[in-house]
């Protein structure tokens, strides 16, 4: 515990809204100078505690998110999100670790296997390794992480979407579901060319060419308005085409869309944290509530 305090000496914020029962308090421990050798840079996490996490009739773990981009929380309105499904008992409580980006997000997020045709992503496998290696054993002897795949979920918006798909793709032993908001899925290995519109997308080839990750669940959102681009002139922007495509591609490998797969399209939806803030609470609901048998 002595590294721990050394590595995380931090600021506690307490949530007290005045609507609300005192036991839906969230308590965010706000990890400012958590150093990963793997990133060679101080990353900053907010946890949010679910309330009486410290108390000793607390139980032994809890179900954990992993979000990618947590800097937007306060603009995404989490603590109050989590507090509303608390009170109404809409979701078990939770833990939820939000990870701040920094500039190198370009870097850092992406496809940990491959590079897309500017180079970027170049960090994204010491991301994984930063948050599987380093981030994840520290938390777990400090709170009361989920230790297992099945009550661990990650999720991210834009960019970090791509970065938690691939995460959740590839480590599937420590992630059991995800959550992809407005998701870069366009990401390439090669310059879009007008003859072939729809090729060389990284993470719809890797779903093709791998085989079903059992147990892996995946909720999947695009916003009507995310952008205005389309690449295929099919009258469908392309947010939403490489959203649906990749359901295609997960449903060929044996996923049933409905129980492995939750699509969810936002009409006037779009790409931004205002967005992503309104179907958070169907995400948190989909992924934590029990599973259907």
């Amino acid at each position: 515990m002595h590294f721990l305090k050394k590595q995380f000496p931090e600021k506690i914020r307490f949530f007290n809204k005045i609507n609300f029962h005192p036991e839906h308090s969230l308590e965010i421990h706000s990890l400012s100078n958590f150093f990963s050798q793997a990133l060679q840079r101080t990353v900053h996490i907010d946890v949010f505690l679910p309330p009486g996490h410290f108390l000793e009739a607390a139980p032994a773990s809890y179900p954990t998110l992993f979000l990618n981009d947590g800097q937007d929380m306060p603009a995404i309105g989490l603590a109050d999100t989590l507090e509303r499904l608390y009170a109404k008992n809409k979701i078990p409580q939770i833990i939820v670790v939000a990870i701040h980006a920094n500039e190198n997000r370009m870097q850092e997020y992406g496809t940990a296997g491959r590079l897309d045709y500017k180079k970027r992503g170049s960090k994204a496998r010491a991301y994984s390794d930063f948050l599987l290696r380093e981030l994840l054993p520290a938390l777990q002897q400090r709170y009361r992480i989920a230790t297992t795949n099945h009550q661990t979920a990650i999720a991210g918006f834009s960019l970090g979407g791509l970065s938690a798909f691939d995460l959740a793709w590839n480590q599937p032993a420590f992630f059991g579901k995800v959550g992809v908001f407005s998701g870069s899925l366009w990401w390439r290995s090669k310059a879009f060319t007008p003859a072939d519109p729809d090729a060389c997308r990284i993470v719809h080839e890797m779903v093709a060419g791998s085989a079903k990750r059992e147990g892996l669940r995946f909720w999947l959102q695009a916003g009507t308005e995310d952008e205005q681009e389309d690449r295929n002139n099919n009258g469908i922007i392309d947010a939403i085409d490489d959203t649906l495509d990749l359901v295609e591609e997960l449903k060929k490998l044996g996923y049933h869309e409905g129980r492995d797969i939750r699509y969810v399209e936002v009409i006037g939806g779009q790409h931004n944290p205002a967005t992503w803030g309104k179907v958070m609470p169907d995400f948190l609901q989909w992924a934590f509530r029990e599973e259907p048998h």
